[in-house]
């Protein structure tokens, strides 16, 4: 895997615009050891958030962990990820926004460089980081974190479960369609 998280923490302490978020972070929880799936703000939240398969670059596909991109997604205050499906693909499209402003990027996870989906680690892991640092410092800020992430986690089990009824939908057709191929083939 490309990204290494201790890797990016070190970074994150030798940047004296960003150093202060691994400070907060130890000051109120405790020295950050292992890797970002054994950090509270993940196994609290973020690793609630059911990933599946979607395309990506065949040249990266041994490279990113893409269950953990789609968890970080989901549960990003700045993002949203949508899954489309393709036609004639087995597998749906991860499609990331992100608005800032009044502007809204759109990108396909598959059109994606490798340095782009390793930024996008950094720059999610680093949110959930500083909502956990809010979380210890600020009742007030508790409790709208918490309120606005459970209502990411609602509206993602919402998208799932329409996801989940639309591929039934489309193999109970094409069962269908295929029995009726079958008896038209038997008159």
């Amino acid at each position: 895997m490309l990204f290494n998280f201790q890797t990016f923490i070190a970074d994150l302490r030798e940047n004296e615009e960003k150093k202060e978020v691994v400070e907060k972070f130890e000051k109120h929880f405790w020295p950050i050891s292992g890797d970002a799936k054994d950090q509270n703000w993940y196994t609290g939240y973020t690793n609630k958030f059911k990933s599946v398969d979607y395309l990506v670059p065949e040249e990266l596909k041994e490279d990113f962990d893409r269950p953990f991109l789609m968890e970080l997604v989901a549960s990003s205050f700045s993002s949203d990820g949508l899954l489309e499906t393709v036609e004639g693909k087995d597998l749906p499209e991860f499609v990331i926004s992100v608005q800032s402003g009044d502007q809204v990027v759109v990108k396909k996870v598959s059109e994606l460089r490798g340095f782009q989906i390793l930024r996008l680690y950094e720059i999610y892991i680093e949110e959930q980081m500083n909502l956990q640092v809010l979380i210890a410092e600020d009742e007030k800020e508790k409790e709208a974190i918490e309120a606005q992430r459970d209502a990411r986690m609602h509206r993602r089990n919402i998208v799932l479960d329409n996801m989940d009824n639309e591929i039934l939908t489309k193999q109970d057709a094409a069962e269908r369609g295929e029995k009726l191929d079958d008896l038209m083939g038997q008159l």
